[in-house]
């Protein structure tokens, strides 16, 4: 129900009740109403009238607007107004709304901010979605209660902070992703190559020969989601800040969050956390050149880990590097020509990645990998070898002022549940040469 509309419903029902007392005065006392009393309830019986149109029209107008934008209107009851008109009840509908009424991340969090401060209010926007009354006693803790545990982000706020957190830096579109709305999800998968001795293969056949049979060597791989979770004290003082609000804590819980995705997929542990791609048992390492010096990084190297990407892999393959290789990336050269392409002096540089190119890939420039010159300063990766799954739906968030209530600070709660693990167990043992394959190679110490 529009506000509007309840307040001339109140307004209705106070002018009705003065007007039931000045009849229940008489009739106490047993006689008619006098004539002071017959004005009063004149007036009051007009004013009754001329809430009840407005009443009528207000109900109309909503209606009509739901109808021109195609919304569904709730209509409990029909009941005759006082002009014998029908009055319709329209409901606000929050609950399909992402944003349950609220403007911006920060207007919702000033709101959480106001809700606990002594005699005030809840605004009933920030029990939308707890399906109870707020109001209602409870024995136990509750995201739709703010004296028990907090208020539930709209679903709208969360998406965003999602959305920021898979930004120009993110992993996480680069994997092989599904999305599930379980807790774990089990991937066959064949480790088996065409030139090996075994899964499905082919033979050359000759006349009248019995066909040689095979059958696929299959695996199966399962994965349970994993629990990230960011817990942001924020000071009342920045919450009057709504603006601030909109914009600093949503991109500092993305950040975090990007971060510790990312390094997951490269190095995670497996243990409480998803199973990097970067680890021993399935990394290729490209040791460096016979004399090569301390301190540097030749074409030759990255020649050589583009080598032992496995078919099909290098035009998926990114490049990840520390910060302090991009001096000895500027200086690379086959021949005169620079193989490194920072943003804006190669073609469709911009396009691709923020810096630029190198060898006809993108790069990415991340804390991930090591300092120059130490196992691991260079990475290239195809990470579509990289299964992982994310709870539908991306992230969910709360909050609560009284988790931190004797600091005067409000607790906001972002958790991203996810998981991953590479597809190959080990690497790939090549057709023909010694060499073994990867989608995940790093260049050695120097």
């Amino acid at each position: 129900m529009s506000k509007q509309l309840r307040e001339l419903q109140a307004r209705k029902a106070a002018l009705v009740k003065d007007a039931r007392n000045l009849t229940e005065i008489a009739a106490a006392e047993e006689r008619d109403m006098n004539e002071q009393e017959v004005v009063a309830f004149e007036a009051l019986k007009a004013k009754i009238e001329a809430t009840s149109a407005a009443i009528d029209r207000e109900a109309a107008l909503i209606a009509e607007e739901a109808q021109m934008a195609h919304l569904p209107s709730h209509v409990p009851n029909l009941g005759a107004g006082a002009s014998g008109n029908p009055v319709i009840s329209v409901s606000d509908n929050l609950e399909a709304d992402p944003k349950h009424g609220f403007k911006s991340v920060g207007e919702f969090l000033k709101t959480v901010c106001q809700a606990h401060k002594p005699g005030a209010s809840i605004d009933e926007r920030l029990i939308v979605g707890s399906g109870r009354n707020a109001a209602a006693p409870t024995t136990f803790g509750s995201e739709g209660s703010a004296q028990d545990g907090g208020f539930l982000v709209p679903p709208q706020f969360a998406q965003e902070i999602f959305q920021l957190s898979l930004g120009e830096d993110s992993l996480l579109p680069l994997t092989d992703n599904v999305e599930i709305t379980g807790n774990t999800m089990a991937f066959p998968k064949d480790e088996t190559t065409p030139w090996g001795s075994n899964g499905i293969r082919a033979f050359w056949q000759g006349e009248a020969t019995p066909a040689a049979g095979t059958k696929p060597v299959l695996g199966l791989a399962t994965l349970r989601l994993k629990k990230l979770m960011a817990l942001v004290p924020v000071t009342d003082e920045l919450l009057d800040d709504t603006n601030a609000l909109s914009t600093y804590l949503p991109d500092k819980i993305a950040n975090s969050i990007r971060w510790k995705t990312n390094e997951s997929i490269l190095f995670g542990s497996g243990t409480g956390v998803p199973a990097g791609c970067m680890t021993a048992t399935t990394t290729v390492t490209v040791a460096k050149e016979s004399g090569q010096a301390t301190q540097t990084l030749l074409a030759q190297n990255l020649a050589k880990m583009i080598s032992r990407l496995p078919p099909g892999s290098f035009a998926k393959a990114v490049w990840i590097v520390n910060n302090d290789v991009l001096p000895a990336l500027f200086t690379l050269t086959l021949g005169n020509y620079p193989i490194y392409l920072p943003t804006g002096l190669g073609v469709g540089g911009i396009q691709v990645s923020p810096y630029g190119t190198l060898l006809g890939r993108p790069v990415f420039v991340s804390q991930h990998a090591n300092s120059f010159s130490g196992q691991g300063d260079v990475l290239l990766a195809d990470l579509s070898y990289y299964q992982t799954i994310t709870k539908a739906g991306g992230m969910q968030t709360a909050t609560s002022m009284h988790l931190y209530f004797d600091a005067d600070l409000t607790a906001f709660r972002t958790t991203f549940r996810m998981d991953g693990q590479s597809k190959i167990a080990a690497p790939i043992t090549p057709a023909k040469g010694s060499s073994s394959l990867s989608p995940f190679v790093q260049l050695g110490a120097r």
